[in-house]
């Protein structure tokens, strides 16, 4: 008897010692709770050595993971499994989050370079009062078009697509939201239309672009449009950027019948263990130079005010990526349709896709 109580009581001293060594051991590589900060972003998104500069300057570990859709972005948030202390949704998943209880109100008093962001995306609708959000990237979509291959074709609006000139020429983000709201717009209809008849004449109105679409295709649309595979494409303000800076043949437009101006922000999810990391975090991402740094890498459009006079001169006074107020009168923010309507869009887009086979 003595001997198994020697023996279980080795055990339990060692393991002791084990679960003292692992948390030591966590806390040296920053990964005790209060020492963590999860973020959840789309990939391509952040200069990493930004968060090598948070990290350095607070002490605080950032582990961070991405996404590739809002709606991936919400299973996992919804689960619970993962505890994000930041994630970046769109527009119109952050008015669904608020609406599932699954966001913290920020306290702005954390926030103080809150006063850098410019207040034309302050207080939108999908936030009154930026309650539980904060301005991170902003832009459009658009047309990426090349100009050596289509020699003196010139694009300004979404009718000029119809063109057989461009026959299996054009690439399509595959979003339903984008497509649909492409055939929406050249129909001079809102792209958040949630009448039936409307979005069945766009349907309609697509199908006959098939001839000219050569592929619906993901991230794959940068490097296929940059190496010439196709001369257009319908692509995000950020990602034409990217093309842009890799090819100098291609050019971006965005639709003079209006076109989708969306907002990515950065807010804090139900699940966060980290909240007061998570505000440092977001107030580090507001400093105007930490903005300015950011946005020449990632290359979208900055609602900071202040990061401007950082930033090249060209890059801040280029109308394609920073639209002047009378075309952004006819942008767009998508809003939140709600899971019928979603669904009828979806379904609108997938027989799209299917009439093309």
């Amino acid at each position: 008897m003595n001997r198994l109580i020697r023996v279980f009581l080795a055990v339990v001293i060692a393991s002791a010692l084990l679960l003292f060594a692992i948390n030591r051991l966590n806390k040296a590589e920053g990964f005790a709770g209060d020492n963590t900060l999860t973020i959840y972003n789309w990939g391509d998104y952040i200069d990493d050595e930004l968060i090598d500069r948070f990290e350095e300057e607070t002490g605080i570990k950032v582990i961070y993971e991405t996404f590739d859709s809002n709606e991936a972005m919400l299973t996992k948030v919804q689960q619970g499994g993962t505890t994000y202390d930041i994630a970046v949704p769109s527009e119109y998943m952050i008015d669904k989050m608020r609406e599932e209880d699954l966001l913290i109100p920020l306290d702005h008093s954390k926030i103080p370079n809150l006063k850098n962001i410019d207040e034309r995306f302050m207080d939108l609708p999908f936030d009154p009062t930026n309650k539980y959000s904060v301005p991170y990237f902003w832009g459009t979509v658009g047309i990426v078009y090349n100009t050596k291959m289509l020699d003196d074709i010139e694009i300004t609006s979404w009718s000029d697509l119809w063109d057989p000139a461009l026959k299996n020429e054009i690439l399509l983000v595959d979003g339903a939201r984008e497509v649909m709201g492409m055939g929406l717009n050249s129909l001079n209809y809102s792209l958040n239309d949630t009448k039936e008849e409307h979005l069945k004449e766009a349907k309609e109105k697509l199908d006959s672009l098939t001839p000219n679409i050569k592929a619906i295709v993901g991230d794959e649309i940068k490097i296929l449009i940059a190496n010439e595979e196709a001369a257009v494409g319908v692509v995000w303000s950020g990602d034409a950027a990217d093309m842009m800076w890799e090819n100098e043949n291609l050019d971006y437009v965005v639709p003079s019948e209006g076109s989708n101006l969306w907002f990515d922000n950065m807010v804090i999810p139900k699940t966060a263990k980290n909240v007061d990391a998570a505000h440092q975090f977001i107030n580090f991402m507001l400093d105007p130079e930490v903005s300015a740094q950011n946005t020449e890498w990632v290359s979208y459009s900055t609602p900071n005010k202040a990061a401007l006079e950082f930033m090249p001169e060209e890059m801040v006074e280029d109308e394609r990526f920073y639209p002047s107020p009378e075309l952004t009168e006819k942008l767009e923010v998508y809003e939140n349709l709600g899971k019928k309507n979603l669904a009828m869009y979806n379904d609108f887009f997938l027989q799209f896709k299917m009439h093309r086979k």
